[in-house]
């Protein structure tokens, strides 16, 4: 190693840590890890504030059918979530949809849509971000969601 290599990796540990850690996060948490080919979703936490339609008991949610055309259904369901005022979808692309939803005391909500059309299913899951219990509510929002998206698709 050279000089220059050791003195620039001595004087810039906090920074090259600092790379590390985001680099280790985007791999663990990033899109990579959620819609992969197998179309996993990240499992729930322990706490009861989370559903999801890849989890076993009470978490459990049923995924949203996909009748027809995928790409249609899950342009469909994309509308549905950015008519809503308490929706901000974070990111978007043919087969995942994250969303973030904000409650009306401003609790932050993490949603994620994704399309597994050989299935004909679209698999979902919604956690909170903070705190232990959510009385139910990303329960009720999602399957307030799958009401709007089945209507739309009659």
């Amino acid at each position: 190693m050279g000089i220059g290599l050791k003195y620039f990796l001595r004087k810039n540990k906090v920074w090259l840590l600092c790379i590390i850690w985001a680099l280790s996060t985007l791999l663990v948490n990033g899109k990579a890890s959620i819609a992969g080919s197998d179309h996993n979703l990240p499992a729930c936490p322990s706490s009861p504030n989370c559903v999801s339609s890849q989890a076993a008991g009470n978490r459990f949610i049923e995924p949203f059918s996909v009748y027809g055309d995928t790409k249609a259904a899950f342009d469909t369901l994309r509308e549905i979530l950015e008519q809503r005022k308490d929706a901000t979808i974070v990111n978007a692309d043919d087969r995942e949809i994250r969303v973030e939803f904000k409650t009306t005391v401003g609790f932050v909500d993490d949603a994620i849509f994704v399309l597994d059309g050989e299935k004909k299913v679209i698999h979902v899951r919604s956690a909170s971000r903070l705190g232990y219990w959510d009385l139910g509510k990303n329960r009720r929002r999602l399957e307030t969601i799958r009401q709007e998206y089945q209507n739309a698709n009659k």
